[in-house]
């Protein structure tokens, strides 16, 4: 028999069960939908504005300096136009007038390229400063070199209207004194009369030809004086001191260069050797090094004199794969590997390659006691 209390227990647990059901597929449901969702839905956080910058804020701080600059300069030229009006009334006052109508419209429009400089700032493409693409790095740079040229524009257009900016006076010519070319006061060069030429004169006549006081050009003499320097330090430096090599010790050290250079290309065109292009090496330091790769890894199986034991003999005249040097090379290189012979290419450099079968060939027909019976193709040499 269920009483109350065994009834409200019952009811009590039910619902625990079924709050942790529903709990169960509440959660079930909602990775369900998070994984039906696409990437581009999920959360990502947005990359921070290129506005943020420290570079960003340091430039639009200078470009909004230089644009009250501008704005202050502005109204300053258009205070002067009327001084200017009142003390020019000349057709030069057009041009002038125009061209600060010019730069208003540029001023005018400047803000509005600022502007556009700010919205460009926006757009992410790290490059050079990172953090800030180059678009609006070098849109932030140009804002503020043309804000600088409109500020020299502007104070030069200043001087003009407040009489500041005075037209340069031709040069007039001293009474006695003509007005000298550029070139000739490079030269200083000197014109003469009759008058002043006998004041120049040295006193040597020549079949009628007298020698003036024409002394050599200021440029010339210049020239003279910093070769008596340049010899004297030169002196000091590689003869006296001998701070830096003279031209001989030059030449011995790149001759030493050269040899080092030449050395280290004939080691690496050692290595450059293969069954084509071998050739016999004659040398006995070739032939020393070749008979000591061969006795501590072909004496094995052909004998400490080549005579032959699991391996053919190396000194008659009948060879299994070939007897001249190139097919001698091409058998140590890539081995026989049907016979029971390795490969030796991984082992041995190819210059140590060449010694090892140059070193063969020097011990053929040397008739070791006890060779091996002849195997293999006649060949005569």
């Amino acid at each position: 028999m269920i009483t109350g209390d065994n009834m409200r227990i019952l009811l009590f647990s039910n619902c625990n069960i079924m709050n942790k059901k529903s709990i169960t597929i509440t959660s079930l449901f909602s990775l369900c939908l998070l994984s039906a969702l696409p990437a581009d839905a999920q959360y990502k956080p947005e990359p921070p504005s290129e506005l943020g910058h420290p570079v960003a804020i340091v430039l639009l701080t200078v470009i909004i300096g230089l644009l009250i600059a501008i704005v202050v300069l502005g109204s300053a030229v258009i205070s002067a136009m009327d001084i200017y009006r009142e003390r020019v009334k000349n057709e030069k006052s057009k041009t002038v007038v125009s061209a600060i109508l010019l730069l208003a419209g540029i001023l005018s429009a400047n803000s509005l390229f600022a502007q556009d400089a700010k919205e460009a700032a926006v757009s992410v493409a790290p490059n050079i400063i990172s953090g800030l693409s180059d678009t609006s790095f070098y849109l932030l740079i140009s804002v503020i070199a043309l804000q600088i040229m409109i500020i020299f524009s502007l104070l030069y257009t200043l001087r003009v209207l407040v009489g500041m900016e005075k037209k340069r006076k031709p040069k007039v010519a001293v009474p006695g004194k003509p007005v000298k070319h550029w070139f000739e006061r490079l030269n200083d060069t000197r014109t003469l009369d009759e008058a002043s030429e006998q004041d120049e004169d040295m006193g040597h006549d020549y079949d009628g030809i007298r020698e003036l006081n024409n002394p050599t050009p200021p440029w010339w003499r210049w020239g003279f004086y910093c070769s008596i320097v340049f010899a004297l330090v030169y002196v000091w430096r590689f003869q006296i001191s001998h701070s830096a090599p003279s031209q001989l010790e030059e030449l011995a050290i790149a001759e030493a260069a050269a040899a080092e250079a030449k050395e280290e290309y004939l080691k690496n065109a050692a290595n450059n050797i293969d069954e084509n292009n071998v050739s016999l090496l004659n040398s006995a330091d070739d032939i020393a090094t070749g008979q000591k790769l061969f006795s501590s890894n072909c004496a094995p199986c052909h004998g400490a004199q080549g005579q032959g034991i699991v391996g053919p003999n190396l000194t008659d005249d009948y060879w299994l794969h070939g007897g001249k040097l190139k097919a001698v090379f091409s058998t140590i290189k890539y081995g026989v590997p049907e016979k029971g012979m390795k490969s030796w290419k991984d082992d041995f450099s190819p210059k140590q390659l060449a010694q090892l079968a140059s070193y063969i060939k020097s011990i053929h027909g040397s008739n070791p006691p006890n060779p091996k019976e002849a195997q293999g193709a006649l060949e005569k040499e």
